[in-house]
């Protein structure tokens, strides 16, 4: 009898080695979508590959607080998976997620008994948003107002927004008036704003429809109403008067302002300041004067004699002006013009040999800027040498709309610095109109006059004296005359603009009292019946008498006074027609 043995082998199943994912992921997932897009790919790797199971990728598994994604193996063999939403993604609930991922094997055998996981994995996911909404105006109507005539920079501005959570698709890129054919533009920000001037008689009102559009050019579902009403201007300001009074001889005092109102729109006032002001720059020198030459006239002002007349009208004995330019006017109002080119050399015999430390040197003049870049100085008068060198002993210069006047004194036994040229910088002096100049020289002070007001000067400079020699000098008027020191003698410096009754006297200088009456209107501004004027009522005159400013606290004082101004002119022959007026008012 034969005995079969049997042996049986049992095969032990291990499961040695984890899986191994990669430490981060980056995804991307479309709102309202499912896939999410994974840098890198989702795989998870096993080194117990290729032993069934322990080899093989069995789950991914999600760790966050309600993250809605799943994590599906598509292949066990190879690990590869997929990561999906497992419910709504909603860019406007949330942007981002953050959460934990770790891949599992599938055990030791088909139980899977003694499977192992991953180390944690973090996953990050942004949700692109879609251009789902559509803008929506905040307001459901705007309105606002305008004032005729004016041109708006923003009437009014109108505001919509975007539920989208991109900026793409959340912000407002452009607004677009539906409206055809109105007077209105639109920007990008939603500020309105009038394209023409709007008038009151021609309509009232405008009704206009705006759309919006966001960054991805979605259009508002519904359009915005925008009502824009135009209101008729109030023009502040003096009403019911005329801006220049026609005059006829003979008539005396005439009122200015009899029915005149100031007009505030209603706007609240703590004080009104106006200034009223006589323009008669077309009549002669500047307003209506007496028609004297300048000799009679500084007899009546009580002038003292001994002046000289540097501008007197050409004749026999005075022929050096015979060259020069005038313009048309009454033989006693001669006006000399100079353009640059001209200039006359005084004769000796009529120059004063000696000015002596106390002189007066007095012109009517009319000047405006310099002409040229660079301006030359343009020079009145001036006394230099007559040949061999080119000093200037005294002279009176525009420059850059300054006054100077240049004084060099001779050589004394004192070898000292001298005040030597003075500097004015006055509006006058360029502003196309005439004024009066009278210089005072008391050595070594000098004192300026314009219109009869003193100005002393803002810059004085000195300078060494002048060495005594046998060189003659010459006087000239309207340039310089430079003897020496050039080829050929020739007229320098030269002034642009008018001059009228320029003197020189020396030996004294004049009053003030006398320049203001040489100078004085016989044409000017005047308030009658002052006793009637309310209390808070102030005013005063320039001295010219050409200005009057009015100031009050009421309205009403205001116009009362104004009404009581009137237009005076004492000269017994006055010259007839228009005069202007210009009134600058100030309400606080």
């Amino acid at each position: 009898m034969c005995v079969r043995s049997t042996s049986h082998t049992q095969t032990l199943l291990v499961n040695k080695h984890k899986p191994w994912i990669e430490t981060s992921y980056h995804g991307v997932i479309t709102e309202n979508m499912d896939t999410v897009l994974l840098d890198p790919p989702l795989v998870a790797l096993d080194k117990d590959a290729p032993v069934p199971f322990a080899g093989e990728i069995c789950a991914f598994k999600i760790y966050g607080q309600d993250a809605p994604f799943e994590a599906v193996v598509l292949n066990r063999t190879s690990g590869e998976g997929v990561l999906r939403a497992s419910g709504p993604v909603d860019c406007e609930s949330q942007k981002e997620y953050t959460f934990i991922i770790q891949a599992y094997d599938c055990g030791a055998g088909p139980s899977g008994a003694d499977w192992k996981k991953s180390h944690k994995a973090v996953v990050h996911i942004q949700v692109d948003d879609i251009n789902e909404f559509c803008p929506v105006f905040r307001e459901p109507l705007y309105k606002a107002s305008v004032t005729e005539g004016k041109i708006y920079d923003s009437i009014l501005q109108v505001e919509a927004w975007d539920q989208d959570c991109s900026p793409q698709y959340s912000q407002i890129c452009n607004y677009e008036i539906v409206t055809s054919g109105t007077p209105f533009a639109i920007d990008r920000n939603g500020n309105i704003r009038n394209t023409e001037r709007l008038s009151y008689d021609k309509q009232q009102s405008y009704k206009i429809m705006v759309t919006a559009f966001d960054c991805g050019q979605k259009k508002a579902k519904d359009d915005v109403a925008v009502h824009i009403d135009v209101k008729p201007v109030c023009k502040p300001g003096w009403q019911g008067w005329n801006k220049r009074v026609d005059y006829e001889p003979g008539t005396g005092s005439k009122q200015l302002f009899p029915k005149m109102h100031l007009e505030t729109c209603g706007g609240p006032l703590s004080g009104v300041r106006a200034m009223v002001e006589l323009q008669t720059n077309h009549i002669g020198k500047g307003c209506d004067r007496e028609t004297y030459s300048e000799k009679s006239l500084q007899k009546l002002c009580g002038a003292a004699s001994g002046s000289t007349d540097l501008l007197p009208a050409p004749s026999p004995s005075t022929n050096w002006t015979a060259s020069l330019l005038t313009d048309s006017g009454r033989d006693s109002d001669l006006i000399y013009r100079f353009d640059g080119r001209q200039a006359a050399n005084v004769p000796d015999h009529v120059v004063p040999q000696n000015l002596t430390d106390q002189f007066t040197i007095a012109t009517w003049m009319k000047h405006g800027p310099s002409p040229g870049l660079r301006a030359e100085k343009e020079t009145l008068l001036c006394n230099s040498d007559k040949t061999e060198t080119n000093r200037h002993h005294y002279s009176l210069y525009v420059h850059n709309c300054r006054l100077v006047f240049l004084l060099r004194r001779d050589f004394t036994q004192v070898d000292t610095f001298r005040p030597a040229e003075f500097h004015w910088k006055l509006e006058q002096i360029c502003d196309k109109e005439w004024h009066y100049y009278v210089i005072n020289v008391e050595f070594p002070a000098v004192t300026l006059f314009v219109d009869g007001v003193t100005y002393e000067p803002y810059l004085v400079t000195d300078d060494w004296p002048i060495h005594t020699s046998k060189i003659d000098t010459q006087l000239t008027v309207g340039a310089c005359w430079q003897g020496g020191e050039v080829a050929t003698p020739r007229f320098t410096q030269y002034f642009h603009g008018s001059l009228s009754g320029l003197t020189i006297r020396p030996g004294r200088i004049e009053t003030q009292k006398v320049i203001s009456c040489l100078q004085a209107c016989k044409e000017g501004l005047d308030i009658n019946s002052l006793e009637s004027l309310a209390k808070d009522i102030k005013f005063h005159f320039n001295p010219a008498q050409s200005v009057l400013v009015v100031e009050g606290e009421d309205v009403d004082s205001i116009n009362t006074a104004m009404t009581k101004v009137s237009y005076i002119n004492s000269r017994q022959f006055p010259t007839a027609g228009l005069r202007r007026l210009h009134i600058t008012t100030t309400v606080q």
